[in-house]
């Protein structure tokens, strides 16, 4: 009998597995995201269920321990419901840190608490087990301290500049030698001791891990430290024996370090360089005046909106200044203007566009701009060529055709065929330098106009001026 319910709660496992698998594939389309969602949705209620069967089926627990686990259900429920329902879109990038910070800590807890019930046990803990559980205990502290720091970055709650000192490298590199060889010590003894300083170095190094790395690196940060979680979760499977738990993290895991990679691709930088690179936020640089420099032509909103009125067709590509000035509620209301009055529009959307992997689809999806106005960067660039105007807000490194040329900060990177336009208008801050620390060559194209401001003001400012010109 129990070799038969054993066999039911792993194939519910398994079928829990299948929707996260289904889950992630339909993830792939915004328009079929939400049932991706609702796809995980059955799967983790299904492998909660199977699990909470298993630990009935062995004797169950103290009340105390039920207490714990159903007041524990009800206070995480429901903040996680409270933020899902309230958080504002433009923040969802602090949301998901927080929710990799939880991840990661409670899967180190996991293991730290199975290694402390077999210390004071007194029982000699295996290598197998010591291994999963160092690593555990590792990778859930680094994703839990430096979440929280990357959330507190994106937040503004800490500078979004790179904080560094002097000897910050060798100070991290302390820290890993620690916490890894500490781990390693724990193979040969248990010592609870060694534990607490495996613990101790982890959290310091997730906090010195990410305070070095500016504002325009947090993609590529929040997708590896979603990665992060995944492992964690896994390990924290292996430590309890849970087949739900190692498949589950394994997923995220994996996808988030697919993912991770893509990012970096994307920027043309490998993912050490970015960990340690120390790069900034970009607008965040000393800034010319307005008009500043050789070639630079400025433009106003009368002359702005006589382009896109009678344009036939018109691009727009969103950048990390758009979703800093939250200003996709703006973007949205032209867009409806414009295509009022005939003119096609579509969004040209970089992969590391906004402040975290698809924060861009998030933020215009809240705009009501629909699904398919979104076009990735394979799709769109051929179209540059046939559009008459392109508007450029707040994106910087990404539209630099500087990337096409070797010897450069971002030489191959893949960027936004912007300057095939017809037409150029940029709208920006100031002449202030992307991450790269380099000039935009697309701001002395000879097509290009400059609109200088904050992307909310502004777009607010081409709008009226729309409207005012054609009645």
């Amino acid at each position: 009998m129990t070799s038969v319910f054993n066999n039911v709660i792993t194939l519910i496992y398994l079928a829990a597995a299948s929707c996260f698998v289904l889950g992630l594939h339909l993830m792939n389309n915004p328009a079929t995201a939400r049932r991706g969602n609702q796809a995980s949705t059955c799967g983790m209620i299904a492998a909660i269920a199977a699990t909470l069967a298993l630990i009935i089926h062995n004797g169950g627990v103290s009340a105390t321990g039920w207490t714990v686990m159903i007041v524990g259900a009800l206070v995480g429920g429901g903040a996680g419901l409270y933020a899902a329902r309230t958080v504002q879109m433009t923040a969802m990038p602090q949301l998901v840190s927080i929710f990799n910070a939880v991840g990661g800590g409670a899967a180190a807890l996991v293991a730290i608490h199975d290694y402390m019930v077999l210390a004071d046990a007194r029982v000699s803990v295996g290598a197998s087990t010591t291994v999963t559980t160092a690593l555990d205990v590792i990778i859930g502290s680094v994703t839990f301290t430096g979440s929280l720091i990357a959330a507190g970055k994106l937040q503004g709650l800490i500078t979004s500049a790179p904080v560094t000192f002097p000897g910050a490298r060798i100070v991290n590199l302390l820290l890993a030698a620690i916490a890894v060889g500490t781990g390693a010590y724990l193979l040969t003894a248990t010592s609870l001791p060694g534990l607490w300083v495996v613990i101790a170095a982890s959290l310091v190094f997730g906090v010195s891990m990410v305070m070095p790395i500016g504002g325009a690196d947090m993609p590529v940060v929040i997708s590896l430290l979603n990665a992060f979680t995944g492992t964690a979760v896994a390990m924290a499977g292996f430590v309890i024996n849970n087949l739900a738990l190692i498949i589950a993290g394994a997923l995220v895991g994996a996808s988030g370090g697919i993912l991770t990679k893509l990012m970096a691709d994307a920027m043309n930088r490998s993912i050490p360089n970015i960990i340690v690179g120390g790069f900034g936020t970009g607008d965040t640089a000393a800034a010319a005046l307005p008009g500043a420099g050789a070639g630079v032509r400025a433009i106003a909103a009368d002359d702005a909106a006589i382009q896109l009125a009678y344009a036939s067709k018109v691009i727009i590509v969103p950048g990390y200044g758009l979703a800093a000035a939250q200003a996709q509620h703006e973007v949205g209301e032209l867009a409806d203007l414009l295509e009022s009055r005939g003119v096609d529009v579509s969004y040209a959307i970089h992969p590391v566009a906004g402040r975290m992997p698809g924060h861009m689809n998030v933020l215009l999806a809240e705009a009501n701009v629909p699904y398919p106005l979104l076009k990735e960067m394979e799709d769109v660039n051929p179209e540059f060529a046939r559009t008459d105007v392109a508007l450029v807000i707040g994106a910087n490194d990404v539209t630099n055709p500087a990337a096409r040329r070797p010897g450069t900060a971002i030489s191959g990177m893949p960027i936004l065929d912007v300057d095939q336009s017809k037409s150029i208008i940029v709208i920006k801050r100031s002449m202030g330098h992307g991450y790269a620390g380099i000039d935009n060559e697309l701001y002395t194209d000879p097509k290009t106009n400059m609109y200088f401001g904050d992307a909310k003001t502004a777009l607010a400012g081409l709008t009226g001026a729309v409207k005012t010109l054609v009645g």
